[in-house]
């Protein structure tokens, strides 16, 4: 993925620049959101974001969660992790990255990710959701450089709408 920044087309660092996190203020939303859904899951990608998931929830079973699902899915919209721990669900978006130059996995998770979550998230409610449970979305951040593995979580990241 690296070697697609040092192309010499435009189009080629724009497609790099977008898909490794940047906001939208680099190149405005429109051309933001363009490059956004025109990028593809490589196998590699496919497997950073499955190892990223791992190291989560190993994380939050150590916490004492319990992993209710993985990779639930609404259509073509998905929730990572679904957890419980007593009566509250825990619905997470992972984000992992190998290395953290275009900055954090925390900041790519956009407003247009928060609603498409949300939207994932009403739905898992709507079919296992009881009234005594209550609900929260968390971002966790993994980086994985030679250096080794940082994770970062941000608990009630964003709500339910």
């Amino acid at each position: 993925m690296r070697d697609s920044a040092s192309g010499s087309s435009t189009g080629t660092q724009n497609w790099h620049r977008a898909t490794c996190g940047l906001t939208s203020q680099s190149f405005g939303d429109d051309v933001q959101a363009r490059l956004a859904y025109g990028t593809r899951m490589t196998k590699q990608r496919q497997a950073l974001g499955l190892l990223g998931e791992r190291i989560a929830a190993r994380w939050f079973v150590r916490q004492g969660w319990g992993v209710v699902c993985h990779r639930f899915r609404s259509g073509h919209r998905d929730i990572d992790l679904v957890l419980r721990c007593d009566n509250q669900i825990l619905f997470v978006e992972v984000k992992a990255r190998r290395g953290d130059m275009f900055g954090g996995p925390v900041s790519a998770v956009h407003h247009r990710k928060r609603r498409e979550l949300s939207r994932s998230a009403q739905v898992w409610v709507d079919r296992f959701g009881t009234a005594e449970l209550s609900y929260r979305f968390d971002v966790f951040g993994v980086v994985i450089s030679d250096s080794g593995v940082r994770v970062r979580h941000v608990p009630n990241a964003f709500s339910l709408s």
